[in-house]
Protein backbone atom coordinates (compact mmCIF):
# COMPACT_ATOMS: atom_id res chain seq x y z
CA UNK A 1 0.00 0.00 0.00
CA UNK A 2 1.79 3.24 -1.50
CA UNK A 3 -0.84 5.62 0.55
CA UNK A 4 -3.85 5.31 2.55
CA UNK A 5 -6.49 7.94 3.78
CA UNK A 6 -7.61 8.10 7.55
CA UNK A 7 -10.87 9.44 8.38
CA UNK A 8 -11.92 11.30 11.86
CA UNK A 9 -14.75 9.71 13.34
CA UNK A 10 -15.05 12.41 15.60
CA UNK A 11 -14.95 15.15 13.37
CA UNK A 12 -17.08 13.64 10.89
CA UNK A 13 -19.64 13.28 13.59
CA UNK A 14 -18.69 16.97 14.80
CA UNK A 15 -19.32 18.71 11.01
CA UNK A 16 -22.71 16.68 10.61
CA UNK A 17 -23.89 18.28 14.27
CA UNK A 18 -22.40 21.63 13.56
CA UNK A 19 -24.44 21.30 10.21
CA UNK A 20 -27.69 19.60 11.93
CA UNK A 21 -27.95 23.09 14.29
CA UNK A 22 -26.98 25.46 11.51
CA UNK A 23 -30.31 24.01 9.40
CA UNK A 24 -31.75 24.47 12.78
CA UNK A 25 -35.84 23.85 13.52
CA UNK A 26 -37.57 20.88 12.21
CA UNK A 27 -35.47 20.69 9.18
CA UNK A 28 -33.17 17.94 8.27
CA UNK A 29 -29.85 17.55 7.39
CA UNK A 30 -29.28 15.22 4.15
CA UNK A 31 -25.64 13.75 4.51
CA UNK A 32 -24.25 13.36 0.79
CA UNK A 33 -22.12 10.49 0.52
CA UNK A 34 -21.72 10.47 -4.18
CA UNK A 35 -18.65 9.81 -5.59
CA UNK A 36 -17.13 7.53 -2.80
CA UNK A 37 -18.20 10.47 -0.13
CA UNK A 38 -16.28 13.06 -2.38
CA UNK A 39 -13.36 10.56 -1.95
CA UNK A 40 -13.24 9.87 1.46
CA UNK A 41 -14.80 6.58 0.92
CA UNK A 42 -18.68 6.24 1.53
CA UNK A 43 -17.58 2.40 2.81
CA UNK A 44 -16.57 3.97 5.71
CA UNK A 45 -18.39 7.72 5.74
CA UNK A 46 -21.90 6.25 5.16
CA UNK A 47 -22.41 3.70 8.70
CA UNK A 48 -20.54 6.92 10.59
CA UNK A 49 -23.35 9.34 9.54
CA UNK A 50 -25.93 6.60 10.15
CA UNK A 51 -25.15 6.31 13.10
CA UNK A 52 -24.80 9.97 14.48
CA UNK A 53 -28.67 10.10 13.09
CA UNK A 54 -28.88 11.19 9.22
CA UNK A 55 -32.58 10.24 8.25
CA UNK A 56 -31.20 10.44 4.57
CA UNK A 57 -27.81 9.67 2.32
CA UNK A 58 -27.40 11.33 -0.50
CA UNK A 59 -25.75 9.49 -4.14
CA UNK A 60 -25.49 9.88 -7.36
CA UNK A 61 -26.86 7.03 -9.23
CA UNK A 62 -28.96 3.80 -8.03
CA UNK A 63 -25.24 1.90 -8.15
CA UNK A 64 -23.74 4.15 -5.45
CA UNK A 65 -27.31 3.76 -3.26
CA UNK A 66 -26.58 -0.28 -3.70
CA UNK A 67 -23.32 -0.23 -2.52
CA UNK A 68 -24.30 2.00 0.59
CA UNK A 69 -27.10 -0.11 1.13
CA UNK A 70 -24.67 -3.02 1.57
CA UNK A 71 -21.72 -1.57 3.92
CA UNK A 72 -24.50 0.01 6.35
CA UNK A 73 -25.83 -3.80 6.25
CA UNK A 74 -22.32 -5.27 6.56
CA UNK A 75 -21.82 -2.76 9.59
CA UNK A 76 -24.59 -4.06 11.24
CA UNK A 77 -27.45 -1.05 10.70
CA UNK A 78 -30.26 -3.47 10.30
CA UNK A 79 -32.75 -2.04 7.33
CA UNK A 80 -35.18 -0.88 9.24
CA UNK A 81 -32.84 1.40 10.78
CA UNK A 82 -31.00 2.73 7.70
CA UNK A 83 -31.26 5.89 6.33
CA UNK A 84 -33.61 6.73 3.29
CA UNK A 85 -31.70 7.26 -0.07
CA UNK A 86 -31.58 9.42 -2.11
CA UNK A 87 -30.55 8.88 -5.71
CA UNK A 88 -29.79 12.69 -7.16
CA UNK A 89 -28.68 12.21 -10.77
CA UNK A 90 -31.13 10.78 -12.84
CA UNK A 91 -31.75 6.94 -13.81
CA UNK A 92 -31.07 5.09 -16.43
CA UNK A 93 -33.03 1.96 -18.07
CA UNK A 94 -31.50 -0.94 -15.71
CA UNK A 95 -31.84 1.58 -12.47
CA UNK A 96 -35.45 0.91 -12.32
CA UNK A 97 -35.15 -2.72 -10.76
CA UNK A 98 -32.42 -1.63 -8.13
CA UNK A 99 -34.32 1.78 -6.79
CA UNK A 100 -37.26 -0.93 -6.27
CA UNK A 101 -35.75 -4.21 -5.06
CA UNK A 102 -33.08 -2.01 -2.59
CA UNK A 103 -35.35 0.75 -1.68
CA UNK A 104 -33.87 3.90 -2.95
CA UNK A 105 -35.44 7.09 -3.88
CA UNK A 106 -35.39 8.34 -6.79
CA UNK A 107 -34.92 12.27 -8.08
CA UNK A 108 -37.22 12.12 -11.73
CA UNK A 109 -38.53 15.37 -13.70
CA UNK A 110 -39.82 13.51 -16.56
CA UNK A 111 -42.97 10.81 -17.23
CA UNK A 112 -40.53 8.17 -18.99
CA UNK A 113 -38.55 7.86 -15.59
CA UNK A 114 -41.90 7.34 -13.62
CA UNK A 115 -43.23 5.15 -16.18
CA UNK A 116 -40.27 2.69 -15.95
CA UNK A 117 -40.02 3.09 -11.56
CA UNK A 118 -43.80 2.06 -12.06
CA UNK A 119 -42.91 -0.98 -14.31
CA UNK A 120 -40.65 -1.85 -12.00
CA UNK A 121 -42.85 -1.69 -9.12
CA UNK A 122 -45.68 -3.93 -10.50
CA UNK A 123 -43.23 -6.36 -11.20
CA UNK A 124 -41.00 -6.43 -8.49
CA UNK A 125 -42.71 -4.69 -5.54
CA UNK A 126 -46.63 -6.64 -5.01
CA UNK A 127 -49.75 -5.43 -5.11
CA UNK A 128 -50.29 -2.87 -2.80
CA UNK A 129 -46.46 -1.38 -3.24
CA UNK A 130 -45.72 2.57 -4.20
CA UNK A 131 -42.78 3.78 -4.83
CA UNK A 132 -41.88 7.09 -3.45
CA UNK A 133 -40.13 9.79 -5.68
CA UNK A 134 -39.14 13.34 -5.64
CA UNK A 135 -39.59 15.17 -8.06
CA UNK A 136 -36.70 17.82 -9.02
CA UNK A 137 -37.50 21.46 -10.66
CA UNK A 138 -35.62 23.41 -12.53
CA UNK A 139 -35.82 26.71 -11.30
CA UNK A 140 -31.93 28.19 -12.95
CA UNK A 141 -29.53 25.38 -13.18
CA UNK A 142 -30.68 24.41 -16.41
CA UNK A 143 -29.28 21.08 -15.82
CA UNK A 144 -32.17 18.44 -14.50
CA UNK A 145 -35.69 19.30 -13.44
CA UNK A 146 -39.20 20.04 -14.61
CA UNK A 147 -39.78 23.46 -15.99
CA UNK A 148 -42.52 25.64 -13.65
CA UNK A 149 -45.28 26.29 -15.65
CA UNK A 150 -47.27 24.20 -18.10
CA UNK A 151 -44.96 21.38 -17.69
CA UNK A 152 -44.83 20.89 -14.30
CA UNK A 153 -48.83 21.58 -13.83
CA UNK A 154 -49.01 18.67 -16.57
CA UNK A 155 -46.75 16.10 -14.74
CA UNK A 156 -48.16 16.57 -11.46
CA UNK A 157 -51.93 15.95 -13.02
CA UNK A 158 -50.24 12.84 -14.41
CA UNK A 159 -48.13 11.53 -11.39
CA UNK A 160 -51.59 12.28 -9.40
CA UNK A 161 -53.25 9.26 -11.54
CA UNK A 162 -50.22 6.89 -11.03
CA UNK A 163 -50.76 4.20 -8.34
CA UNK A 164 -47.52 2.89 -8.61
CA UNK A 165 -45.58 6.24 -7.87
CA UNK A 166 -46.16 8.52 -4.55
CA UNK A 167 -44.67 11.84 -4.60
CA UNK A 168 -42.43 12.24 -1.40
CA UNK A 169 -40.88 15.26 -1.77
CA UNK A 170 -40.00 18.19 -4.43
CA UNK A 171 -36.49 19.82 -4.66
CA UNK A 172 -34.58 21.97 -6.40
CA UNK A 173 -31.05 23.11 -6.70
CA UNK A 174 -29.19 26.74 -6.27
CA UNK A 175 -27.12 28.00 -9.09
CA UNK A 176 -25.17 30.56 -7.03
CA UNK A 177 -24.72 29.39 -2.90
CA UNK A 178 -21.33 30.37 -2.72
CA UNK A 179 -22.66 34.29 -3.53
CA UNK A 180 -23.94 36.42 -0.88
CA UNK A 181 -27.09 38.32 -1.75
CA UNK A 182 -27.45 36.24 -4.94
CA UNK A 183 -30.08 37.55 -7.43
CA UNK A 184 -30.34 34.50 -9.35
CA UNK A 185 -30.89 32.41 -5.60
CA UNK A 186 -34.03 35.24 -5.50
CA UNK A 187 -35.46 34.91 -8.70
CA UNK A 188 -35.34 30.69 -8.26
CA UNK A 189 -36.91 30.81 -4.83
CA UNK A 190 -39.58 32.49 -6.69
CA UNK A 191 -39.84 30.33 -8.95
CA UNK A 192 -39.81 27.33 -6.55
CA UNK A 193 -42.62 29.31 -4.23
CA UNK A 194 -44.76 29.19 -7.82
CA UNK A 195 -43.83 25.13 -7.93
CA UNK A 196 -44.77 24.05 -4.59
CA UNK A 197 -47.86 26.49 -5.72
CA UNK A 198 -48.69 24.21 -8.73
CA UNK A 199 -48.18 20.94 -6.11
CA UNK A 200 -50.45 22.11 -3.62
CA UNK A 201 -53.28 23.04 -6.61
CA UNK A 202 -53.04 19.67 -7.54
CA UNK A 203 -53.83 18.16 -4.46
CA UNK A 204 -50.66 16.31 -3.60
CA UNK A 205 -49.18 16.39 -0.04
CA UNK A 206 -45.32 15.73 -0.37
CA UNK A 207 -43.81 14.83 2.83
CA UNK A 208 -40.30 16.74 2.24
CA UNK A 209 -39.33 20.38 0.45
CA UNK A 210 -35.52 20.45 0.18
CA UNK A 211 -33.14 22.96 -1.51
CA UNK A 212 -29.96 23.89 -1.29
CA UNK A 213 -26.10 22.55 -0.28
CA UNK A 214 -23.47 22.95 2.15
CA UNK A 215 -23.07 26.61 0.82
CA UNK A 216 -26.34 28.01 1.56
CA UNK A 217 -26.19 26.43 5.14
CA UNK A 218 -22.44 28.10 5.41
CA UNK A 219 -23.99 31.93 3.75
CA UNK A 220 -25.21 34.45 5.02
CA UNK A 221 -28.14 34.78 3.75
CA UNK A 222 -28.26 30.74 5.23
CA UNK A 223 -31.11 31.87 7.99
CA UNK A 224 -32.85 33.88 5.61
CA UNK A 225 -33.33 31.18 3.09
CA UNK A 226 -33.59 28.31 5.55
CA UNK A 227 -36.83 30.43 7.34
CA UNK A 228 -37.93 30.49 3.41
CA UNK A 229 -37.44 26.88 2.92
CA UNK A 230 -39.47 26.46 6.53
CA UNK A 231 -42.25 28.72 5.62
CA UNK A 232 -42.82 27.13 2.02
CA UNK A 233 -42.76 23.56 3.41
CA UNK A 234 -44.78 24.15 6.25
CA UNK A 235 -47.40 25.73 3.88
CA UNK A 236 -48.19 21.92 2.27
CA UNK A 237 -47.50 20.19 5.81
CA UNK A 238 -43.98 18.92 4.74
CA UNK A 239 -41.03 19.40 6.71
CA UNK A 240 -37.68 20.86 4.95
CA UNK A 241 -34.46 19.59 3.90
CA UNK A 242 -30.89 20.95 2.91
CA UNK A 243 -28.39 18.52 1.18
CA UNK A 244 -25.12 18.98 2.30
CA UNK A 245 -22.03 17.46 1.33
CA UNK A 246 -18.73 18.99 1.29
CA UNK A 247 -19.06 20.41 4.88
CA UNK A 248 -19.78 17.37 6.09
CA UNK A 249 -16.31 16.35 4.93
CA UNK A 250 -14.92 19.65 6.57
CA UNK A 251 -14.72 22.09 3.81
CA UNK A 252 -17.07 25.16 1.83
CA UNK A 253 -15.79 27.33 -0.68
CA UNK A 254 -15.67 31.01 0.08
CA UNK A 255 -18.71 33.01 -0.25
CA UNK A 256 -18.45 35.50 -2.40
CA UNK A 257 -19.29 39.14 -1.20
CA UNK A 258 -19.76 38.34 2.18
CA UNK A 259 -19.52 40.86 4.97
CA UNK A 260 -19.53 38.30 8.04
CA UNK A 261 -17.39 35.17 8.57
CA UNK A 262 -19.57 32.34 7.95
CA UNK A 263 -20.00 31.01 11.15
CA UNK A 264 -20.39 27.10 10.01
CA UNK A 265 -17.21 27.34 8.15
CA UNK A 266 -15.49 28.56 10.38
CA UNK A 267 -16.53 25.16 12.77
CA UNK A 268 -15.47 22.63 10.18
CA UNK A 269 -12.97 20.47 10.42
CA UNK A 270 -11.27 18.83 7.76
CA UNK A 271 -11.95 14.60 8.56
CA UNK A 272 -9.65 13.10 6.14
CA UNK A 273 -5.97 12.66 6.65
CA UNK A 274 -3.89 11.16 3.71
CA UNK A 275 -1.02 9.62 4.12
CA UNK A 276 2.15 8.02 2.74
CA UNK A 277 5.74 6.52 3.43
CA UNK A 278 9.18 7.74 2.78
CA UNK A 279 10.84 5.07 0.44
CA UNK A 280 14.08 7.02 -0.26
CA UNK A 281 16.75 9.25 0.55
CA UNK A 282 19.34 11.56 -0.89
CA UNK A 283 21.89 14.22 -0.91
CA UNK A 284 21.94 16.53 -4.09
CA UNK A 285 24.59 19.02 -4.68
CA UNK A 286 24.60 22.91 -5.81
CA UNK A 287 23.75 22.25 -9.75
CA UNK A 288 22.00 19.11 -9.57
CA UNK A 289 18.39 19.02 -11.12
CA UNK A 290 15.23 17.09 -9.93
CA UNK A 291 12.77 15.86 -11.78
CA UNK A 292 11.33 15.45 -15.62
CA UNK A 293 12.37 18.85 -17.61
CA UNK A 294 15.28 20.08 -14.63
CA UNK A 295 12.38 22.89 -13.40
CA UNK A 296 13.94 23.18 -10.48
CA UNK A 297 18.23 23.09 -10.11
CA UNK A 298 19.32 22.84 -6.38
CA UNK A 299 21.25 25.89 -5.69
CA UNK A 300 22.88 24.38 -2.33
CA UNK A 301 23.72 21.00 -1.09
CA UNK A 302 19.90 19.19 -0.20
CA UNK A 303 18.41 16.22 1.26
CA UNK A 304 15.62 14.98 -0.38
CA UNK A 305 12.68 12.56 0.04
CA UNK A 306 11.05 9.83 -2.15
CA UNK A 307 7.43 9.37 -1.95
CA UNK A 308 5.58 6.48 -3.81
CA UNK A 309 3.28 8.79 -4.83
CA UNK A 310 2.03 10.85 -7.22
CA UNK A 311 -0.49 12.29 -10.03
CA UNK A 312 -2.27 8.66 -10.66
CA UNK A 313 -3.14 8.83 -7.23
CA UNK A 314 -4.19 12.32 -7.09
CA UNK A 315 -1.76 14.30 -6.28
CA UNK A 316 -2.21 17.18 -8.78
CA UNK A 317 0.95 17.96 -11.20
CA UNK A 318 0.53 21.74 -10.44
CA UNK A 319 1.63 21.17 -7.23
CA UNK A 320 5.51 20.66 -8.92
CA UNK A 321 7.90 23.11 -7.43
CA UNK A 322 10.25 25.02 -9.44
CA UNK A 323 12.77 27.62 -8.68
CA UNK A 324 10.80 30.41 -10.41
CA UNK A 325 7.61 28.64 -8.63
CA UNK A 326 6.81 27.47 -5.30
CA UNK A 327 4.87 24.25 -5.06
CA UNK A 328 2.85 22.76 -2.67
CA UNK A 329 4.11 21.01 0.28
CA UNK A 330 3.58 18.02 2.83
CA UNK A 331 4.24 17.53 6.43
CA UNK A 332 6.91 15.40 8.10
CA UNK A 333 7.49 15.19 11.54
CA UNK A 334 4.96 17.82 12.05
CA UNK A 335 7.14 20.25 9.70
CA UNK A 336 6.44 21.69 5.78
CA UNK A 337 8.56 19.92 3.56
CA UNK A 338 8.50 21.43 -0.15
CA UNK A 339 7.76 19.87 -2.82
CA UNK A 340 10.57 20.00 -5.64
CA UNK A 341 10.51 19.24 -9.50
CA UNK A 342 7.71 17.77 -11.39
CA UNK A 343 5.43 15.25 -9.51
CA UNK A 344 5.45 12.50 -11.77
CA UNK A 345 2.79 9.64 -12.34
CA UNK A 346 3.59 7.28 -9.21
CA UNK A 347 6.60 9.82 -7.39
CA UNK A 348 7.11 12.78 -5.71
CA UNK A 349 10.19 15.08 -4.11
CA UNK A 350 10.29 16.74 -1.10
CA UNK A 351 13.18 18.62 0.62
CA UNK A 352 13.80 17.38 4.16
CA UNK A 353 17.09 19.40 4.43
CA UNK A 354 15.93 21.14 7.41
CA UNK A 355 14.13 18.78 8.98
CA UNK A 356 16.61 16.34 10.92
CA UNK A 357 16.04 12.30 11.63
CA UNK A 358 14.22 12.02 8.59
CA UNK A 359 14.14 8.14 7.54
CA UNK A 360 12.92 5.55 5.25
CA UNK A 361 9.39 3.93 6.39
CA UNK A 362 8.77 7.70 8.44
CA UNK A 363 5.14 8.63 7.88
CA UNK A 364 4.06 11.63 5.25
CA UNK A 365 0.81 13.48 5.57
CA UNK A 366 -0.17 14.77 2.00
CA UNK A 367 -3.42 16.00 2.89
CA UNK A 368 -4.41 16.86 7.08
CA UNK A 369 -3.46 18.57 9.32
CA UNK A 370 -0.65 21.43 8.38
CA UNK A 371 -1.64 21.25 4.31
CA UNK A 372 -5.40 21.05 3.80
CA UNK A 373 -7.37 20.56 0.34
CA UNK A 374 -7.94 24.06 0.62
CA UNK A 375 -3.37 24.50 0.35
CA UNK A 376 -4.07 22.33 -2.95
CA UNK A 377 -6.72 23.72 -4.81
CA UNK A 378 -5.04 27.04 -4.16
CA UNK A 379 -2.25 26.58 -5.97
CA UNK A 380 -4.50 23.82 -8.66
CA UNK A 381 -6.83 26.97 -9.63
CA UNK A 382 -9.74 24.70 -8.53
CA UNK A 383 -11.38 23.90 -6.03
CA UNK A 384 -11.38 21.53 -2.50
CA UNK A 385 -14.03 19.50 -4.13
CA UNK A 386 -12.13 18.65 -7.14
CA UNK A 387 -8.73 17.92 -4.81
CA UNK A 388 -10.71 15.36 -2.28
CA UNK A 389 -12.80 13.71 -5.01
CA UNK A 390 -9.57 12.73 -6.90
CA UNK A 391 -7.91 11.07 -4.27
CA UNK A 392 -7.56 7.60 -5.02
CA UNK A 393 -6.26 5.59 -1.58
CA UNK A 394 -7.98 2.94 1.01
CA UNK A 395 -9.67 4.31 3.72
CA UNK A 396 -9.97 3.63 7.03
CA UNK A 397 -12.13 4.74 10.21
CA UNK A 398 -9.68 6.32 12.91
Amino acid sequence: MTSWVEISERRLRANYRLLVEAAGGNSAVLAVVKANAYGHGAGVCAPVLAKAGAEWLGVANAVEGVAVREVLAADGVVYEEQPRILVMSGLQDVDAEAVVLRGLTPVVWEQEQMKRLAAAVEQHGGDAARLPVHLEVDTGMARQGVAPGEGLRALLHWLKRQPQIVLDGVMTHFASPEEAGSPQTLVQRARFAEAIAAVEEAGLRPAWVHAGSSSTVDNQDGTANLAWLRSLAARIGARSMVRSGVALYGYCLPIEGAVVEAKVRCGLQPVMSWKTRVIGLREVQAGDTVGYNAIFTAERPMRLALLPIGYSDGVRRELSGSNVRSGGWVMVKGQRAAIVGRVSMNLTVVDVTEIPGVAVGDEVVMLGDGVTADDHARLANTIAYEIVCGVRSESRLV
